[in-house]
């Protein structure tokens, strides 16, 4: 290959986490040629006792994705917990709901997946392309249109590729969407994540769990290994007092707050902590430019839909893409990239309001609000067909999907 066919393509994707991988997955599937920009090595291998600290909370809709990509074997081989069950109590009062995959027909409601299992299964998947894909170890520094068809990205070495679309994945800090003059609606939640591993004295029963406190949700949620992951979203203030606490204190802290539903808490892993916000931009398109994932959205991680909201906009982007060239139009024109904005926008902005309004819910202290909430919850529990509903728009199987997100899940391999 020559050098100018090596620095041009029909995409070039900033930004290689699993967002950005499965989309450059699904547009070479498509028959889309792909640069794949990412800076970090990825890690293929880890020591058979440890666990990610980044945990995804996997939909349905994200497991068809990438059983589509022809992916999910290997991530199941490489270890996934299954969750059959959610459990979630208010501890201002006394309302609860249960949800289990029987219940609506289903194996599974989900899985709880290790970042680094779905990264090196989409990185093997991304080697086995050949030509169709070019992963470079780098980042993306600026971009300029040149002339009607073509944007130039100039990278961090000071190579330059040209592409027909530049996507950022590059995160929610995203260099590409701050160079694209993409303005955002921010807000600072004032709150920080806890997360970290734990051993319980009780089986976690391959069922998520989630107490709404008053100052944020605590989630434990079941590892494959027989541990839990906690995702505690607390005020700043009370998360520093959690990181500072040794060990002992910490679980005792944490059974306390999680009402001992699974007993005593009897070790704790490292503990790590990362700022809670909630955004969102004014637009997913700039010249020749679209946005998918957290660079378009950050959502608050009471529902863990993050990573899954991202994966959809990967998939729906690289489909419109690649039915574009498949149809002999640019991908990257205005019209086609509006075709994107259109089907995701709405959904991703729905999904951003209801955790809104769930945060804002769960964190009053008000006697009526409490009873409400409550009242909610509970009456909710006994209504079979209206709990099916909210259980299977958890499970992302609602909706306009993309043609990858569409599969029969009701066989489900796991371990």
């Amino acid at each position: 290959m020559s050098g100018a066919e090596n620095s041009r393509f029909d995409v070039v994707v900033g930004g290689g986490g699993c967002t950005g991988s499965t989309f450059a997955c699904i547009a070479a599937m498509a028959g889309l040629r792909v640069a794949l920009i990412e800076n970090r090595e990825p890690e293929l291998e880890w020591p058979n006792d440890s666990v990610d600290l980044r945990v995804f909370a996997i939909t349905r809709a994200s497991q068809c994705i990438f059983s589509s990509l022809g992916v999910w074997d290997e991530i199941v081989g490489g270890g996934v917990s299954p969750f059959r069950e959610m459990r979630v109590w208010d501890a201002g009062g006394d309302g609860a709901i249960h949800f289990d995959c029987a219940e609506i027909g289903e194996a599974v409601l989900g899985h709880i997946i290790e970042q680094r299992v779905i990264q090196a299964a989409l990185q093997r998947k991304l080697s086995a392309f050949g030509t169709a894909v070019a992963c470079f170890r780098d980042t993306v520094e600026d971009f300029m249109l040149r002339g009607d068809d073509t944007i130039d990205v100039e990278l961090a070495s000071g190579q330059t590729l040209q592409a027909r679309l530049l996507v950022g994945a590059d995160g929610a800090d995203s260099r590409i969407r701050e160079r694209a003059g993409i303005t955002v609606h921010e807000q600072d939640y004032q709150q920080q994540a806890i997360v970290a591993v734990v051993t319980t004295g009780e089986s976690h029963q391959e069922t998520a769990w989630q107490r709404f406190l008053p100052d944020g949700p605590l989630a434990l949620l079941p590892l494959r290994d027989g541990r839990s992951s906690i995702v505690w979203s607390t005020d700043t203030d009370h998360a520093t007092e959690l990181l500072t606490m040794d060990d002992a204190q910490f679980c005792d802290a944490l059974g306390e707050a999680f009402d001992y539903r699974l007993g005593l808490i009897t070790r704790v892993g490292e503990r790590v902590s990362f700022p809670l916000q909630r955004l969102h931009a004014d637009t997913y398109l700039g010249g020749r430019v679209a946005l998918i994932g957290d660079a378009a959205h950050v959502i608050h991680p009471l529902a863990g839909q993050g990573v899954n909201l991202g994966l959809l906009d990967a998939a729906v982007l690289a489909e419109v893409a690649g039915d574009a060239k498949a149809a002999g139009r640019d991908p990257g024109s205005a019209r086609v990239l509006r075709g994107y904005e259109r089907w995701r926008r709405g959904d991703n902005e729905l999904m951003l309001r209801s955790m809104d309004g769930f945060k804002l819910l769960f964190g009053s202290s008000l006697v009526p609000v409490k009873w409400l909430r409550s009242t909610g919850l509970n009456l909710v529990d006994n209504l079979g067909p209206v709990k099916g509903i909210f259980s299977r728009y958890a499970m992302g199987l609602f909706g306009d999907l993309p043609k990858a997100a569409r599969c029969n899940t009701t066989t489900v391999t796991t371990r």
